[in-house]
Order: C-alpha cells, then structure tokens, then sequence
C-alpha cells in the first residue's frame, strides 16, 4: 500500500499521531539501550515528520519508503527545514543501505501492510543484514482488539477546508481488515476525486517472535503503545523491542 493518492494531504490528516510524543518515546527506548546516536533507520517513513524530529535527537536518519509520492512530500520539507535526512525509496522487504544501522524504527502499524508472514520475514531479514550486532529494533502492530473493535466495519470522515476523506472498513474472516478511501480535494471551486483501497493484516506475537527469531532478532520487551506497561485486552498496538544478537 503506497499511499500514493493521499501523499499531498497525509500530513493534514495524521495530527493525531503524535509524532513529537513518540520520537521522545522511541529515542528514551533507545537510550535505555544504550544507543543516543548512529545511523538510525525510519522504515516506512511517508512524508518523514518522524525522521526529522528523530534527526533532532542526534541521529544520522535514512527515512525509506515505497512511495515515490511521500517521499516527495518528504523531500519538499527537508528543503524548507534544511535537513540532512537521506530519502530512499525502497521496499521494506529488500532494504540496500550504504552502511550498517545502531537502530530502525517502523511505526504506526506499518508491518500490518506486509501481506504474509513471509513477507514479514523477509522485511526482518532485509533489516537484520544491515543492522550492527546489538543494534535495536523499534517497531509497532495493531492488535486483534484493534481490528475487531476499533477498524472493524466502521467508517469514519475527516475533513478540513480544502479536503473531504471518507475512510470505510470491512472486517475479513483472518481478522484482517480491507480499508477503502475516497479522497476529494478542492481545487478552483471543484473537488477531484482519488480512490485508494488497501488491506491491514493480523500477525500473532508467536508468528513475529518466530520471524524475529529466525532473522536475527531478540526481543526484549512488548510494550501498550506510547507506554512502558504491559499490553491489555484492550490495547490498539503492541510495541516490539528487539535486538540484534547475530
């Protein structure tokens, strides 16, 4: 899923994300684990708001995503920002980095994407290649609590004064969830019409320890998200803390 249609207004419609909140969380993660500096990967970085505030914590960043357009997006505002962060577009599953990485970060469910266990497998492995031993590795997961009660087959609308989002669920039999979205963006008094469907997929904490096992990773710790407790029933998304042990 590229994210290609909402590229130009995924910032305008993302506000509650809290990226300041959660590149403070990551990166006292990461000092808890003793890396405060290094090459730092923002795996699926879209338009980079995560990469820059990262940036400003004393990362050397290198933001990659799949999508020509949010990295297009990202690079307009690393001109206006005077960022040294380096934007490449590749697929998680098949990262080529020029050097190795002290940590990777992959936040707001972006692993729930991938479409298989496999394919999962080989993004972990990608990162394993180039990820120095006892480099750590951040990532994020929605829940099944999340897809059955929060996406489920709910629609939810946002707008602002240029643009109209419709976003519409439909909860499938695996508890994956197929997303379809209507975006309208005003231009000269008219409103032009972009579609995008895509699918959020379900992963176990067996399955991803197992992935994570076979690739190289340890993990170290399952946080709620945003927090440094233990996950719920009730949570929308695990936090995964891993280490490179070979």
């Amino acid at each position: 899923m590229n994210y290609d249609a909402l590229a130009l207004v995924y910032d305008e419609f993302t506000l509650n994300a809290e990226y300041e909140k959660r590149a403070e969380y990551f990166t006292e993660i990461l000092a808890q684990n003793g890396i405060k500096s290094g090459v730092l990967l923002d795996l699926a970085c879209g338009t980079g708001t995560l990469s820059f505030l990262l940036e400003k914590s004393g990362f050397d960043v290198i933001g990659a995503d799949i999508s020509e357009e949010m990295l297009s997006v990202a690079a307009a505002k690393k001109a206006r920002f005077g960022s040294n962060v380096l934007f490449i577009n590749q697929d998680m599953r098949a990262v080529e980095l020029y050097s190795k990485l002290s940590a990777c970060i992959c936040s707001l469910d972006s692993i729930n994407h991938l479409e298989s266990i496999e394919d999962v497998k080989k993004a972990f492995g990608s990162l394993s290649d180039f990820t120095e031993k006892n480099g750590i590795f951040i990532f994020d997961v929605n829940t099944e609590y999340k897809h059955t009660h929060i996406l489920a087959d709910n629609c939810f609308v946002y707008e602002n004064d240029d643009c109209f989002l419709s976003w519409q669920n439909e909860l499938c039999a695996d508890n994956s969830v197929e997303i379809y979205l209507d975006l309208f963006i005003e231009e000269n008094g008219l409103y032009r019409r972009e579609s995008e469907c895509f699918k959020e997929y379900l992963y176990s904490e067996t399955e991803l320890k197992d992935a994570l096992g076979e690739t190289g990773f340890e993990v170290l710790d399952i946080y709620d998200d945003l927090s440094f407790e233990q996950p719920t029933d009730t949570s929308q998304r695990k936090v995964y803390v891993c280490r490179k042990v070979n």
